[in-house]
């Protein structure tokens, strides 16, 4: 059963699906510039900054499920 879910987590951190997240300002700028890689820098900014509050809701979560897993161990 664990090894069924680390493959499912493993998969869901591999699959990678591209994604292009800007406010329309910044659309509206950046779709003037002709190269385009301006764009691609502030895509890729965007997409490390929502990198971290992802870390931090598994990381709680990961520490309210070892803490939960020690008192029911504890408790038998």
């Amino acid at each position: 059963m664990k090894t069924k879910y680390l493959l499912l987590l493993i998969v869901f951190l591999l699959a990678v699906i591209p994604a292009d997240a800007q406010c329309a300002m910044c659309r509206a700028v950046l779709e003037s510039e002709e190269d385009g890689t301006m764009a691609k820098g502030i895509n890729n900014g965007i997409m490390y900054l929502m990198v971290f509050p992802y870390l931090l809701v598994g990381g709680i979560g990961f520490i309210i499920y070892r803490s939960r897993k020690k008192a029911k161990a504890s408790e038998n």
